[in-house]
């Protein structure tokens, strides 16, 4: 959805956005790149499949764009669930 508000104000040639998601627990230790070294880690692999006449430059610029999304952001940062029960 960010992707495609931020090309439709661009007034870019996007026709279509798809985003494919795998996720799997991977060892620590087999992730050279995260901060964590101990235990298992949550992996989510992104795929993103942009339909329209995109120059490199704004297939480029989508890819930053995603990462910059809400969801995308909260999934990086760490999370603090606090629960209560109610009634």
């Amino acid at each position: 959805m960010t992707i495609a508000l931020y090309a439709r104000r661009k007034q870019w040639p996007l026709t279509g956005v798809t985003i494919r998601l795998r996720y799997s627990r991977v060892h620590a230790t087999d992730c050279a790149e995260c901060e964590t070294k101990q235990g298992l880690l949550d992996r989510i692999e992104r795929e993103m499949v942009l339909e329209g006449d995109l120059t490199a430059e704004q297939r480029s610029k989508a890819l930053e764009i995603a990462d910059k999304c809400p969801v995308h952001r909260t999934l990086k940062s760490e999370i603090d669930i606090r629960t209560t029960l109610s009634g």
